[in-house]
């Protein structure tokens, strides 16, 4: 279970992150420990399961990417087998198990529709398995915020506030 500091931590962390030179020394400063602390913390977190993934979210399609939710129905006997299939490809960044005729669900993560294809292509030759498409129509914001910290627990503000970044700016 995680400790307080663990849980801290991830309530700091949950929704910003310093965009800065030294982003983890700032959020140990605001949290009162140090840079080391807080990497040693977070692999911790991960190796432990408490957080399956640690990282930015991007709005792919923005860089010519896609985002594709797909799901299949994998025969319960070659359940592991089709699962380690599907997630030995880098462009998978989730896959999660249902109970439903389509039983594994997925998202395919590609730097262009027609990798995002491919990827659909390959993971149906290499399974046997027919993969339905969902590829991203609408982008929609749910911020979910569970409360991590008992009662009367506050956190620091943060010290770089996230900002907006307008809708077009970034790199030409």
């Amino acid at each position: 279970m995680p400790c307080l500091e663990d849980l801290r931590l991830m309530a700091y962390l949950h929704g910003g992150f310093p965009l800065v030179d030294e982003p983890y020394a700032a959020v140990a400063q605001a949290l009162g420990t140090t840079e080391q602390d807080v990497l040693q913390r977070l692999q911790r977190l991960l190796d432990d399961g408490y957080l399956t993934r640690f990282g930015p979210l991007f709005q792919i399609e923005r860089a010519g990417g896609q985002f594709v939710l797909a799901a299949l129905s994998a025969p319960e006997a070659q359940f592991d087998a089709v699962t380690a299939q599907v997630n030995a490809l880098p462009e998978v960044a989730h896959n999660y198990r249902r109970e439903h005729a389509l039983n594994m669900w997925f998202v395919v993560a590609a730097e262009s529709p027609a990798q995002a294809t491919q990827v659909l292509q390959r993971i149906e030759g290499t399974t046997g398995l027919k993969v339905h498409a969902f590829p991203k129509e609408r982008e929609y914001r749910v911020e979910l915020r569970l409360p991590l910290l008992p009662p009367g627990e506050t956190l620091p503000s943060p010290l770089y506030p996230p900002q907006e970044v307008p809708h077009g700016a970034g790199c030409v």
